[in-house]
């Protein structure tokens, strides 16, 4: 499953949250990372991720919640999402 995690780094930690990140490299156990995104000039960033251990999430968050408060969100490619909205609506296949 592909999850979004919008994240911002908490105020007065910005310094300590670069540090760390230029250090260790962020590194995501236990998952496939599609991407992470920094928006520039801003506290804010996106990490999209794919896996099927919702834990491996929670861990890396909780070890980062110091200085970043997440919002996780599951998301779906335009393929799943059309499946999933036709079967609602009855819409088969040409």
């Amino acid at each position: 499953m592909l999850y979004m995690m919008e994240w911002e780094l908490r105020t007065g930690f910005v310094g300590s949250a670069w540090q760390k990140f230029l250090t260790t490299g962020g590194p995501f156990d236990g998952v496939e990372m599609i991407g992470r995104y920094h928006a520039p000039g801003s506290t804010k960033g996106w990490i999209i991720v794919k896996t099927d251990d919702l834990s491996a999430i929670a861990k890396f968050a909780t070890d980062w919640s110091e200085f970043i408060e997440w919002e996780t969100t599951p998301v779906l490619e335009d393929d799943a999402a059309g499946e999933a909205a036709a079967a609602v609506i009855n819409i088969s296949e040409a």
